[in-house]
């Protein structure tokens, strides 16, 4: 164990105020899984544009709130602090807003 090296820090350290692109941070990446803190101020995914991932997300919203459209749903999905969602691989789907007076921070676990 003394060869691996410990990583420590808070998730709400160092947050952007505003910025054209979304902030994407590895925390851990193992075989097989990957944990991203993901920070948006105000971003959407691109009109026209889905995402269609090889691998299983789960997403939950620790700050803000974020507006999720899944492929044959009516309605988006509204996520606010709390609330996540399992995206099975291969579920397309979009965000359609986040918020824009403040981060919307997440974590997102590919696995």
């Amino acid at each position: 164990m003394a060869d691996r090296e410990i990583q420590s820090a808070n998730l709400f350290d160092r947050l952007p105020n505003k910025g054209t692109n979304e902030e994407l941070t590895t925390l851990v990446d193992r075989a097989g899984s990957k944990l991203v803190r993901i920070v948006s101020t105000g971003q959407a995914t691109p009109e026209g544009v889905w995402y269609d991932q090889d691998d299983n997300e789960w997403v939950v919203v620790l700050r803000g709130s974020a507006g999720l459209r899944v492929d044959g749903e009516d309605d988006v999905r509204v996520l606010s602090v709390g609330d996540y969602i399992d995206l099975p691989a291969g579920l397309r789907h979009r965000v359609e807003r986040t918020d824009a007076d403040g981060p919307t921070v997440w974590l997102a676990l590919h696995y």
